[in-house]
């Protein structure tokens, strides 16, 4: 028993989670992106004036049709398999152990930052994510906790090699929603590639480990992020529109960060 639910619940809800993820890593630049928007907003009107006027550039956008049925695709997926899931899951896990498990994800994902920040030549940057990776993998337990953020005021640097493109002045090129991906661009797809070979749980022997690793690591992240999403599809007009015009604001913004 788990905070009072039988083992074979969580077995059972593990295993539609692999099956359904099996071959993808399902929103989670559409989560990324919406959470950081939803962040940005608490800031108030100077961050409202910002997206207003990002929002009136004109986005290469020649697959919008194509585009805006994929989003309408995954939004069903969305609210059909993904919502129920993540929101059982967060019955059966509290809120400190997914974050925890979160904690871990972000730090094996290590190699992914120092490699691209030392590629945008961010030497700093790069010293600040091999000290948060030596302290939360040894005192902060593999990293489930954060105490380089927490004594030491350490934060993370997250760049990926997307970023590290349009630091050397890589464009977009065009917008293009990806099947359970969610909004990217022709650059960002291209910077999955390096990324995946960065990612140690894809050196694993088992193709099956890693698969429902990746999945049980979407659905935490994504377990965490259900209202951000709920709160913005509430009120959007179009929200094709506002989910690629947040994706690649947030995109534009990291690239100058």
């Amino acid at each position: 028993m788990i905070n009072g639910k039988p083992i074979s619940v969580i077995l059972l809800g593990f295993f539609l989670l692999t099956t359904i993820f099996f071959h993808c890593n399902v929103f989670a630049e559409s989560f990324e992106s919406v959470a950081a928007y939803e962040n940005e907003k608490d800031f108030g009107s100077d961050f409202e004036d910002e997206f207003e006027n990002f929002t009136v550039e004109q986005i290469f956008d020649p697959l919008s049709c194509y585009n805006r049925f994929m989003t309408q695709a995954n939004d069903k997926f969305y609210l059909f398999l993904l919502k129920p899931l993540a929101k059982g899951y967060s019955w059966i896990v509290p809120e400190s152990g997914r974050l925890a498990v979160n904690r871990f994800f972000n730090n094996v994902l290590f190699p992914v930052r120092l490699v691209n920040n030392f590629l945008q030549f961010k030497f700093k940057r790069s010293g600040i994510e091999i000290a948060r990776f030596g302290i939360n993998s040894t005192i902060g337990i593999l990293g489930f906790t954060d105490p380089a953020k927490k004594w030491l005021k350490l934060d993370a640097y997250p760049e990926d090699f997307g970023q590290t493109l349009g630091h050397y002045g890589v464009k977009s090129y065009f917008h293009i929603v990806l099947p359970l991906l969610g909004p990217s661009n022709v650059r960002d797809v291209i910077g999955m590639a390096p990324d995946y070979f960065l990612n140690p749980v894809h050196y694993l022997e088992c193709q099956e480990a890693i698969y429902g690793i990746r999945s049980f690591d979407k659905m935490n992240y994504t377990s965490l992020h259900i209202d951000d999403y709920e709160s913005l599809k509430k009120d959007a007009v179009d929200l094709y529109i506002l989910l690629r015009d947040i994706y690649e604001q947030n995109r534009k913004a990291k690239i100058k960060e």
